[in-house]
């Protein structure tokens, strides 16, 4: 299968600091470069977001959450080689010199790998990239094109058809024990068995 050429126009768009749509597994997301202070502020303004509220950053696969991530490693690695790519993002320390303009608690950094193979190559492309779900805070998020352009017009978008509409599980791992922040597809029990066993 051929890569979508729309990849490489919106992986110039990244570069240059503007914000993009694209489908994730989960749901449509609005996508920045999280070490560009004025993407990441312009998507916290197109969706009306709280700044207290941090944004998760979307990676191509183990290797690029490990190089924003704070030893130990191993309940990451756990729980990336378990559930990823899939509907799970875990919060994790920020390893120490890396900034990201994510806003929340600059210490830590909550990450994904998504089952999305045109987002994991904007990633490649890219870097890890910034992403959060794309809807006006505290509407249903978008879970279609159409959707998309109604609540945000004319913005750059990877049409990838319809889409699940399940936000994903969100753990943190920061304090050792997994503590559920948000429900998602990956019940918490399946999350504390594998982190049990690492």
């Amino acid at each position: 299968m051929s890569e979508d050429p729309r990849l490489d126009e919106l992986a110039e768009a990244l570069r240059a600091g503007e914000v993009v749509a694209v489908p994730t597994d989960t749901v449509y997301g609005l996508a920045a470069r999280p070490d560009s202070p004025a993407a990441t502020a312009r998507v916290f303004e197109l969706k009306g977001r709280p700044d207290a509220l941090a944004l998760p950053v979307l990676v191509a696969g183990l290797d690029q959450a490990l190089s924003l991530a704070a030893p130990p490693h191993r309940p990451l690695e756990a729980l990336a080689r378990a559930f990823w790519p899939g509907a799970l993002t875990v919060v994790v320390r920020r390893s120490r010199g890396v900034e990201l303009a994510v806003g929340g608690d600059a210490a830590t950094v909550g990450l994904r790998c998504p089952d999305d193979p045109g987002v994991r190559r904007l990633c490649e492309l890219v870097g890890p990239l910034a992403v959060t779900s794309a809807n006006r805070h505290g509407e249903p998020p978008c879970t279609s094109p159409a959707e998309v352009r109604a609540a945000f017009g004319a913005i750059a978008l990877l049409d990838g058809g319809q889409r699940a509409g399940e936000p994903s599980s969100v753990v943190s791992i920061v304090e050792g024990r997994p503590v559920e922040l948000r429900r998602g597809p990956i019940p918490l029990d399946a999350i504390e068995a594998v982190l049990a066993s690492a």
